[in-house]
């Protein structure tokens, strides 16, 4: 059994001139200590879906169809006070600003305390214990004196370890760690995917990891999902996904990234930008920016589907029912 299980799930946001349909019919599985890469352009609906997996989505956004299933448990349906029972416990998560995550007003040290006495049965000496394990585990030097320090007192690259803490207190089954490195330099963001690397491999933790950077994917992620428009264009393992690439999207994107090695006079480009949400185009939300287009991508909205290889993508050229008959 997988252990994170989305089925068709459709997020919307209600407003004066009408619904705006954020993520349109979106499925995957996490299995138990896997890494799932989630990737695509600024507006494609990755965090919404994580959002909507840790049960934070914004009003007026709502999921308005669809299950989500956490080791054979549905929690889109539960009430505020379940949801946040299982939101650290079973859950961790992870976001892009450390500072956003952690109370300016507390030291790290009570942050983490009160983490830990929420969600597990521990007396006040076993909760300090485990909080130091915690910030030594994740790499903060002289952990015992820090835990009294406030968030202000740490850099940046370590407040984010101690957010990975925070996330990590319970010890859930699932992190969904939204863009955790883009605020940090490249040296640093490099100790931070190495970081989830080895907790993921010690804790046999799952992780959703949100970015647009494949090169964190590559580095990190098992598998990847490729989103674009709140869809899934293109998912599967990720060396296939990203050597491989089927849907004309991905393409573009593996096109776009330079290669060590490589002299390119031009990289490649996709022309034209992501669709807002109240002008995304009938049939294959793609189309317009899409080299490959055939009738039927101007009419019919593609699945995802079989490709010659293990990924799976949402691309009428792989009807191959279709195309044999």
């Amino acid at each position: 059994m997988s252990l994170l299980e989305v089925k068709n799930l459709r997020v919307e946001f209600p407003t004066r001139r009408g619904t705006l349909l954020a993520i349109d019919d979106v499925s995957f599985t996490i299995e138990p200590g896997e890494v799932l890469g989630v990737v695509g352009e600024s507006g494609a609906g990755k965090s919404l879906t994580g959002a909507s997996i840790i049960g934070l989505l914004e009003p007026p956004g709502r999921v308005a169809a669809g299950e989500i299933w956490l080791e054979g448990e549905r929690i889109d349906n539960l009430d505020y006070e379940d949801m946040r029972k299982i939101r650290g416990k079973k859950i961790g998560a992870i976001f892009q600003d450390p500072l956003t995550s952690l109370n300016p007003l507390y030291t790290v040290g009570k942050q983490l305390t009160e983490t830990i006495l929420v969600h597990m049965d521990m007396t006040v000496k076993q909760v300090k214990t485990r909080a130091i394990e915690l910030l030594e585990e994740v790499g903060i030097p002289a952990a015992a004196k820090r835990i009294d320090s406030y968030p202000h007192e740490f850099s940046g690259g370590m407040r984010q370890r101690v957010v990975i803490a925070l996330a990590l207190c319970a010890n859930p089954k699932l992190i969904v760690a939204d863009e955790p490195t883009t605020a940090l330099d490249v040296s640093i963001q490099a100790q931070i995917i190495a970081l989830l690397k080895r907790l993921c491999k010690d804790h046999k933790t799952a992780v959703m990891l949100i970015t647009h950077d494949m090169g964190v994917i590559a580095e990190t992620a098992d598998r990847v999902a490729v989103m674009y428009a709140g869809r899934i264009a293109e998912i599967g393992d990720v060396r296939d996904v990203i050597k491989h690439a089927k849907h004309p999207y991905t393409h573009g994107l593996m096109g776009s990234i330079p290669v060590v090695g490589h002299d390119v006079d031009v990289l490649q480009q996709i022309d034209g930008s992501m669709p807002r949400l109240n002008e995304i185009p009938q049939g294959c939300a793609f189309n317009p920016r899409c080299p490959e287009t055939t009738e039927r991508c101007f009419v019919e909205r593609p699945d995802l589907m079989k490709t010659e290889g293990s990924n799976m993508a949402a691309c009428w050229k792989f009807d191959m029912e279709r195309a044999n008959a």
